[in-house]
C-alpha cells in the first residue's frame, strides 16, 4: 500500500483508533475488536509492551484487511523499527523533523502532532501528510479546530483528545478530516474484562456518526 492509498483510506473511514494496552495480547485483542466493528485501521502505540513485534504480527495476520500503523513514534530510530515491522503510517504526539523525513523517504504516511499555529506550520512545511491536533480537548475541542481552519483551510487535521460519542459530530462539522480516538473507543475496562463486543459496538457507533454528519454537511452545502 502506497502513501497515497493509506491517505485515501484514512480520509474515507474518518477514524483512526488509537490502541493503548498493558500487554501485546490485549493490544491484539483491541485491534481485532475494532476491525470487527467495521474500522479497518489500527494505530498501535509504542507504549504497548512489545509494540514493534505486535505490529509485525498484525501485519502478517490481518494486514491484507486492516491497515496497521504505529503511534507515539518519538524519533527516527523508533520510526525505522516500525517501518521495518510493516507499519503503513506513523503518528507522533509532537513534531520531529527526523520522523517526517524518514517516513517520506520510505513512502510511508506520517501524521505528526501539533497544537499551535507555529507547530502546524513547521509540520506542514516539513512534508507532513496529515496533522494530529493534540491534545485538542484541552484547548477548546471542536471550537479550536474551527478556529484553526481560518488560517489553515488546506491543512488536513485529525483532532485527538476530547473526541467521544457526544463530540465526534462537532469535530467533523468544525472541519476535521478524521478523528483520532483512544480510550473512548478502545475502553481499557472493556478490554481487560474481555468484553470486546462493547468495543466493536462503539466502533460502529462512531462510524455511523462520521458518515451521517458528512452526509448532512453535503446536503447543506
Amino acid at each position: 500500500m502506497t502513501r497515497e492509498e493509506t491517505h485515501k483510506k484514512i480520509l474515507e473511514i474518518g477514524i483512526v483508533p488509537v490502541v493503548r494496552a498493558s500487554s501485546a495480547a490485549l493490544g491484539a485483542r483491541a485491534a481485532e475488536a475494532v476491525s470487527a466493528g467495521g474500522i479497518p485501521i489500527v494505530e498501535i502505540t509504542m507504549t504497548v509492551p512489545g509494540a514493534v513485534k505486535l505490529i509485525g504480527e498484525l501485519v502478517g495476520s490481518v494486514g491484507n484487511d486492516v491497515m496497521i500503523g504505529a503511534g507515539t513514534v518519538l524519533n527516527a530510530e523508533s520510526a525505522r523499527r516500525c517501518i521495518d515491522a510493516g507499519a503503513k503510517f506513523l503518528v507522533s504526539p509532537g513534531f520531529d523533523a527526523g520522523v517526517v523525513q524518514l517516513a517520506r523517504s520510505a513512502d510511508i504516511l506520517v501524521i505528526p502532532g501539533a497544537l499551535s499555529p507555529t507547530e502546524i506550520m513547521a509540520a506542514t512545511g516539513a512534508g507532513a501528510d496529515l496533522i494530529k491536533i493534540f491534545p485538542c480537548g484541552a484547548v477548546g475541542g471542536a471550537k479550536y479546530i474551527k478556529a484553526l481552519r481560518g488560517p489553515f483551510p488546506e491543512v488536513a487535521m485529525i483532532p485527538t483528545g476530547g473526541v467521544n460519542l457526544e463530540t465526534a459530530a462537532d469535530f467533523i462539522r468544525a472541519g476535521a478530516v478524521a478523528l483520532g480516538i483512544g480510550g473512548e473507543l478502545v475502553s481499557a475496562t472493556a478490554l481487560s474484562s474481555g468484553n470486546t463486543n462493547q468495543i466493536s459496538e462503539t466502533a460502529r457507533r462512531f462510524l455511523t456518526i462520521v458518515r451521517q454528519t458528512r452526509q448532512e454537511m453535503t446536503v447543506k452545502a
